[in-house]
């Protein structure tokens, strides 16, 4: 999937101030309509009259002037700063727009929400800079309508702190001020045999915050053929931007693969997975692992691949505690890219507020040889499959930062390393695959130089050899060391690694799935 990225009008009367009050109005802010009543418990009544009615298709059809426009002159298209939302008020946030076309074929409704009452938002041409794009906004229909929107924060107006663009994606930043991965309000049958669903964000209602308020409160309407939705987002930026989400989810009809709290990310090459490795940089990738904490406390990290073919990995759970797609990896020297800064991609880690019962932890690795496509999902999974009718209710908190809240007590996996097996200086008889794992932090500075610490290691099929544990004064910690020597195929082999002394566990668990390559491939030299 491709990778992502009001207002000014006519003076109001003081009926039309009065209805709005005072805000998008007294702006110079078109509207739309009468202001109605508006809370979360009416957004979570519109979803479900929503999900009993048959699902229309949200409009796509764009004037030829947006629907050619190509990457170039769509990034021409700005919005003007001085028509932000709220720009007139003394807030510590605004809120921007973006144009559609390129990718972004429908429109989504926008509407402020003041005291209770909300109020549809009115495209207007006046409000973008249509630049070298060749677009004359004089020209465009008045109901043209946005592709989404963004979030500025009175500490830095000129930079985005999140961001609300196609289908259900959203980004958001952390003190790093870099995007990175995204997020999703649903996913549906990812992974499967079959085209994705795409579930829509078809509709957004923005509270105005109070003046001193350093939170914000975004409402969306989503839907999709199979199912329609309510969301309050309560956004609050930091050096790790917090969104308290709540998710009440109506299905039209029951659901194979529901992912609850979806993030998508990138990952083409890195240190562990040298496959399509021909740039000049050392690493691409937006983020290298997925962290799980277990309903069990157990803590598990999965280093990130690109396949040859797409992998579905399922990790069965019960209420789990957290998990997240991580960029531990935060040395420039290992990426050498000063443009879009991989170094600085933000590590996004999900918490749930209230027993998930249930399901599965999934994670999907597709082959990408382009690093501008996301290739990487993981989401929840619940063990029960959606029926049509039913309520579903989820609530999570997502950090967008440089590091996630939480952190195994344990030491943690700093890399990966794989490469041919066997030993230096002896002939090769078999082909065998090294794995070299870093553990650094945790009780690892206690232990002394005549414990005895032991690499514990599992592999599904073949045979594990030539195991090591031995410590690794780069990293003030230890490296665990060992071949794999594969059976005949190319399925898919689970590994499972973790560090011990004395029956006392020492790091978190690596976990990891490894693809022999052919027989004629196995190279012994």
């Amino acid at each position: 999937m491709q990778r992502r990225q009001l207002l000014r009008g006519i003076a109001a009367s003081a009926t039309l101030q009065a209805l709005l009050g005072g805000n998008a109005a007294a702006a110079g802010l078109k509207a739309i309509g009468q202001a109605e009543a508006f809370d979360y418990a009416l957004l979570k009544g519109r979803a479900r009259a929503l999900a009993a009615k048959a699902y229309q298709a949200p409009r796509s059809t764009l004037p030829k002037a947006i629907d050619s426009l190509d990457w170039d002159r769509h990034q021409a298209i700005r919005f003007r700063p001085d028509h932000a939302l709220w720009g007139d008020d003394e807030l510590r946030f605004r809120a921007q727009f973006f144009h559609l076309g390129l990718f972004f074929k429908s429109p989504v409704r926008i509407h402020e929400l003041v005291d209770g009452r909300a109020r549809e938002l009115a495209y207007d041409a006046e409000m973008f800079d249509y630049g070298k794009s060749g677009v004359q906004g004089s020209q465009l229909p008045s109901d043209l309508g946005f592709a989404g929107f963004r979030l500025n924060f009175h500490t830095d107006l000129e930079r985005d702190i999140s961001a609300f663009l196609g289908a259900s994606y959203f980004r958001a930043v952390g003190g790093d001020w870099q995007y990175g991965l995204s997020a999703r309000g649903l996913a549906i049958d990812t992974g499967l045999p079959r085209p994705e669903e795409f579930p829509n964000f078809v509709a957004f209602w923005l509270e105005k915050p109070a003046r001193q308020s350093s939170s914000i409160t975004v409402y969306a309407l989503l839907d999709s053929p199979s199912i329609a939705g309510a969301y309050r987002f309560v956004i609050t930026p930091g050096d790790t931007q917090v969104m308290d989400i709540d998710a009440a989810l109506y299905p039209r009809k029951p659901i194979e693969r529901l992912g609850i709290a979806p993030l998508t990310s990138m990952f083409q090459y890195g240190e562990n997975d040298r496959r399509v490795a021909n740039d000049w940089r050392p690493e691409v990738h937006d983020s290298d692992g997925l962290q799980m904490w277990t309903g069990s406390g157990e803590w598990i990290w999965r280093p990130l691949t690109n396949p040859a073919t797409l992998r579905f990995n399922a990790y069965q759970d019960e209420n789990p505690r957290g998990f997240g797609l991580l960029q531990r990896d935060r040395d420039f020297n290992h990426y050498q890219d000063d443009g879009v800064f991989y170094d600085k991609r933000p590590c996004v880690w999900v918490e749930p507020k209230s027993g998930w019962g249930a399901g599965s932890l999934q994670l999907v690795e597709i082959p990408t040889a382009d690093e501008t496509f996301d290739n990487i999902v993981a989401l929840w999974n619940p063990a029960r499959q959606p029926q049509a009718g039913e309520e579903l209710l989820f609530a999570y908190r997502l950090y967008w930062g440089a590091q996630p809240p939480a952190r195994p007590p344990l030491a943690r996996c700093v890399a990966t390393r794989t490469g041919l097996g066997g030993v230096i200086g002896q002939p090769r008889k078999y082909f065998s695959w090294r794995f070299a794992v870093d553990f650094a932090g945790g009780d690892l500075s206690l232990i002394g130089p005549k414990a005895k610490v032991e690499a514990v290691v599992s592999a599904s099929r073949g045979r594990v050899e030539i195991t090591s544990a031995r410590p690794l004064a780069s990293v003030s910690g230890f490296r665990a060391m060992f071949d794999v020597v594969p059976p005949a195929g190319t399925e898919p082999i689970d590994l499972r690694v973790y560090l011990r002394c004395d029956g006392q566990s020492l790091s978190e668990t690596w976990l990891y799935q490894w693809s022999p390559p052919p027989a004629a491939e196995r190279k012994l030299g």
